[in-house]
């Protein structure tokens, strides 16, 4: 996963080269996913409406330190929209439904907590200034928060992407 996703922000810098990276990095995340129950990863379809709410109030929360910006007009270029879309999909089969349930299954939520979160801001090394990786920690420590308490993965997925659309 980190190899994904350090390989993805590497291309990602070459000019003209983002959206493929971005859409290509978001499909190889998510193949990590291939042969896991979609139960396992927190994708079932129970109390559906409920984790699409949860979603997009995880959504408004990882936007707040936007909001807190002074001109916090969106800084994702339009064309982009499509391939962020695809890599936070991605990220989030791979690191919370994924890594999230293989970890969960050797040390229980804690570490299923805690190294997802970890292993999620070493994943973003690359493609994020220092000062930022605080905000990355934070964000990711929140949506494998919310993935032990709702067993639930259909709402960091739409946080994710609604944060990154945004942001």
């Amino acid at each position: 996963m980190l190899g994904a996703e350090w390989a993805r922000a590497l291309v990602v810098q070459q000019p003209g080269l983002a959206p493929a990276a971005l859409l290509l990095g978001g499909a190889a995340l998510a193949a990590v996913a291939v042969g896991w129950r979609a139960e396992q990863l927190g994708l079932g379809t129970s109390r559906f409406g409920l984790r699409i709410l949860g979603g997009l109030a995880l959504g408004a929360v990882l936007l707040l330190p936007a909001a807190a910006r002074s001109g916090a007009a969106p800084l994702l270029p339009a064309g982009l929209a499509f391939a962020a879309i695809a890599v936070s999909i991605g990220e989030e089969i791979a690191f919370r439904g994924v890594l999230y349930a293989a970890l969960e299954a050797v040390g229980g939520a804690p570490l299923a907590i805690l190294g997802s979160t970890i292993l999620w801001t070493l994943a973003h090394v690359l493609s994020h200034p220092p000062a930022f990786l605080g905000a990355v920690a934070a964000a990711g420590l929140l949506l494998a928060l919310w993935r032990w308490a709702c067993k639930d993965l259909v709402g960091p997925i739409l946080g994710h992407v609604i944060a990154d659309l945004a942001l």
